[in-house]
């Protein structure tokens, strides 16, 4: 013994006991391959878990598994707490006073408007001049307002802008309580506050989140596709003349994916539609836009 002392200590005899230990319930080798302790949860009833919480913020850990229960899934309320954690979301008393911009934006439709800017060169006797077109959408309906075309959108001319739209001649304003906006320059505090005298809030969106101004956005990506990137423009009225244009079409004659693929403002609105008759084709901008519909009366 005397000799074993003076070569180990007794924490390395002590080590050598422990993973003899060890060895002995070590049930590693009849393991199942890939199998790793508890089983994990199914992504299905994960998906489904994630999907009652962003739909319903101020649900609990045991409400959500009492409605998983109702469509035949089983889990335990610290299943949901840990699958929760997983995917950094918070306990329904954190989670319910937390809205974010995308469920905001839902939310509110009706009394939603957004605006932006969007720019096209023009020829003119001083060369290629950017032209800033501004516009409004309506979120709920997609009703689209064309509020002013200038070369120099500076403060005074936006206060301008702001004036006559909140003057009360614009119908696209009425019952609406927000407008959103992203956090462009061009939109200055003068602006802001022509709006809020009426009673409608400027919100500036989180900086690089496009995604939440989709709707003016779509209305950029169609309008430049269908009508400005395949036409030149000779001076100021003509890049009017083919706005103006354009947002008439599409008001009472495109189709509309996002609101179940009808026209939002249709002229000729017959329900149900005809299926016999001669087809007519109206044009706009030199066919650039087109519309089909059966003859009235034929």
């Amino acid at each position: 013994m005397e000799q074993v002392a003076s070569i180990v200590t007794p924490d390395t005899i002590l080590g050598w006991h422990r993973k003899l230990c060890a060895a002995k319930f070590d049930s590693s080798k009849s393991r199942k391959p890939g199998v790793v302790g508890r089983p994990s949860t199914d992504q299905t009833v994960v998906d489904q878990i994630l999907t009652r919480v962003r739909e319903n913020p101020t649900w609990g850990y045991r409400r959500i598994v009492g409605a998983l229960s109702e469509i035949g899934h089983t889990v335990s309320h610290q299943t949901v707490k840990n699958i929760l954690k997983e995917h950094g979301m918070d306990p329904a008393p954190d989670r319910k006073n937390k809205t974010s911009w995308a469920d905001f934006i839902k939310s509110h439709t009706d009394c939603l408007l957004a605006t932006d800017f969007f720019t096209t060169e023009v020829w003119t006797a001083f060369g290629l001049v950017t032209h800033y077109v501004l516009f409004f959408i309506h979120v709920q309906t997609r009703k689209v307002y064309l509020a002013g075309i200038t070369t120099n959108p500076a403060d005074e001319w936006m206060r301008e802008v702001a004036r006559n739209l909140t003057s009360g001649g614009c119908d696209i304003f009425n019952n609406c309580k927000y407008l959103i906006r992203d956090r462009d320059a061009k939109f200055t505090v003068g602006f802001d506050m022509i709006f809020r005298s009426v009673g409608i809030e400027p919100l500036a969106l989180p900086p690089r989140s496009p995604n939440l101004n989709a709707f003016a956005e779509r209305f950029v990506r169609s309008i430049k596709e269908e009508c400005l990137d395949r036409m030149i423009f000779f001076g100021e009225a003509s890049l009017r003349h083919a706005v103006t244009e354009y947002i008439a079409h599409h008001q009472t004659e495109r189709t509309h994916q996002g609101i179940g693929n009808v026209i939002p403002f249709p002229v000729h609105a017959s329900d149900p539609k005809p299926r016999d008759g001669p087809v007519i084709c109206k044009e706009r901008l030199g066919g650039l836009s087109r519309f089909y519909r059966r003859k009235e009366g034929a």
